[in-house]
């Protein structure tokens, strides 16, 4: 059970801004297709699934699907893993996921997400905003640039691309750093990408200027995140950097290993065991 005084000061917090959001696959958990009732391919193993055609891999491969991506960009060329994403993420019709019905609602003014559906889009579509897509490899990225990132500015009707300095730093913010198809497909896949991608990440170089200065002293609320692997806990420890102590946020994780506590325990992150659907279930109770 979560403390009635933790959902008070969360939904204060992820309100005002003070607490962001940092999402990952267990978000969508209850996304079905509309067309046939699957669940939305989200975590590492649905994705490798996914992509091959319902078949396991190697071992080795199932272990995390950037892994599973390498081998996908080796035999079939890179652009197999962007048309297999934009196939599951762009070309398919999706239920809504409960966790995003109820940011929806409280619009926060800055949210990352991990996972590479539109779904969060979806829910700032009608408010003007700032989309923050990671990039790596430059490939489809701006000429003459270092940075590991594709910025839009939404109108409250359609995006379109912008330097950093042309950016409003009072709209709302919504950081996918693993990408998304929309605008136009962007993604951090496969282990090349995610080396490129993190080692610019620790440079500098994939968070613009005014997000820097925004996150600073925040605090971050994951739902839906294990941090029982490597490509995401380093994402994660540098797009947090300069938030706030004791703590410096909290992270729902149901039945955590021992390796998460140590990480969560290193991070200053308050360990909440719980899953984001327990949140919901609650949150909806304290509101009845």
């Amino acid at each position: 059970m979560i403390p009635s005084e933790l959902l008070d000061q969360w939904q204060a917090g992820l309100t005002d801004g003070s607490i962001v959001p940092y999402l990952g696959p267990d978000v969508l958990a209850d996304v079905r297709s509309t067309a046939d009732g699957r669940p939305m391919p989200a975590t590492g193993e649905q994705l490798i699934l996914a992509m091959n055609n319902g078949q396991p891999m190697a071992p080795k491969l199932m272990y995390e699907f950037p892994r599973a991506a390498m081998n996908v960009e080796l035999k079939r060329g890179r652009s197999a893993v962007t048309r297999f994403l934009d196939a599951t993420y762009a070309s398919r019709q999706w239920t809504r996921a409960a966790l995003h019905d109820w940011l929806a609602e409280l619009a926060p003014p800055y949210v990352i997400d991990i996972n590479r559906d539109t779904q969060l889009q979806d829910s700032y579509a009608h408010l003007p905003h700032l989309l923050v897509l990671g990039c790596a490899r430059i490939v489809g990225n701006r000429s003459g640039t270092d940075y590991r990132y594709k910025l839009y500015a939404h109108d409250g009707d359609s995006y379109t691309e912008i330097d950093a300095e042309r950016a409003d730093p009072a709209l709302p913010v919504l950081f996918k750093p693993m990408g998304s198809p929309l605008p136009q497909s962007s993604y951090i896949a496969s282990d090349a990408d995610y080396v490129d991608y993190i080692t610019e990440l620790m440079g500098g170089f994939a968070v613009p200027a005014f997000v820097k200065q925004r996150r600073r002293g925040k605090r971050y609320l994951l739902l839906g995140m294990r941090l029982d692997r490597d490509s995401e806990r380093m994402v994660l420890s540098d797009l947090i950097h300069g938030a706030a102590t004791e703590p410096a946020g909290w992270a729902l994780i149901e039945q955590p290993t021992d390796k998460e506590r140590r990480y969560c325990k290193r991070l200053g992150l308050e360990l909440i065991e719980a899953a984001a659907a327990d949140l919901l279930r609650e949150w909806s109770a304290a509101v009845a």
